[in-house]
């Protein structure tokens, strides 16, 4: 059984463009978090968007295997549309994080540097990748992988929705069996580039609900934060009770 909870908040900033979703039907779950790109003036409609396209699908959607490149394909091409519609091309942008359970294997999606970690026994088993320089510079071992959040490059998203694809932006990793996975959390950067995975563990060892970890994770965020320009921050923190 999977519990969850959830937490989204504007910083410092004058507006929220972060959304996110959690999602029931029968034994199937979904989790969502987007985050909109600032900076191009209606990343809070596209992330919003996002969010309702993967919950539309997913009350449509009967095998989980499949789900994943079937929402993201279809969000992306809602978008597009909305942005013709709106005469806003290239003006509505997001990130997208997502994990999908069929109560036996977790399917884990994103496109952007919004994030899935999974946990097991209070280490961090997996995490995605972001599309992103500063992640593509610790992968070719040019800076540590620590030197991510604060590069000053950060912002530079290589892959986001929202944007014309000629192949599919979004990655797959390769399916989690639930029965190994303790717990997940989903979040865009604005959260994680304040907390780290020693952090994240040492907390998930501390605590024994999906809301008390996420919280308590949530207070190290805003404390590391103080004093800083502050961005949005949203995280979804789910709790496999098995």
């Amino acid at each position: 059984m999977l519990n969850c909870y959830k937490i989204t908040d504007k910083g410092s900033r004058h507006a929220n463009e972060d959304s996110l979703g959690c999602f029931e039907n029968g034994d199937n779950r979904c989790f969502i978090v987007c985050d909109g790109l600032g900076g191009h003036g209606m990343g809070d409609i596209a992330s919003q968007l996002v969010v309702d396209v993967f919950e539309s699908q997913f009350t449509q959607m009967n095998g989980m295997a499949d789900f994943l490149p079937a929402a993201f394909e279809a969000a992306q091409s809602i978008l597009l549309s909305e942005q013709a519609e709106r005469s806003a091309k290239r003006k509505m942008k997001t990130t997208a994080a997502a994990l999908v359970t069929d109560g036996k294997h977790a399917y884990i999606g994103h496109v952007g540097d919004s994030r899935v970690y999974v946990f097991y026994k209070n280490k961090v088993k997996r995490r995605t990748l972001d599309h992103s320089i500063p992640q593509m510079l610790a992968l070719s071992k040019e800076i540590k992988e620590s030197e991510i959040r604060f590069h000053p490059d950060r912002s530079f998203v290589l892959r986001v929705m929202g944007v014309d694809w000629e192949e599919p932006m979004y990655e797959l990793l390769p399916p989690e069996k639930l029965k190994k996975c303790q717990a997940f959390l989903l979040c865009s950067d604005g959260f994680w580039e304040w907390i780290d995975e020693a952090e994240m563990c040492s907390l998930l060892r501390e605590t024994d609900s999906a809301e008390e970890w996420l919280r308590r994770m949530t207070e190290r965020v805003v404390k590391n934060a103080e004093g800083s320009d502050m961005d949005n921050y949203s995280a979804i923190a789910v709790w496999n009770t098995r």
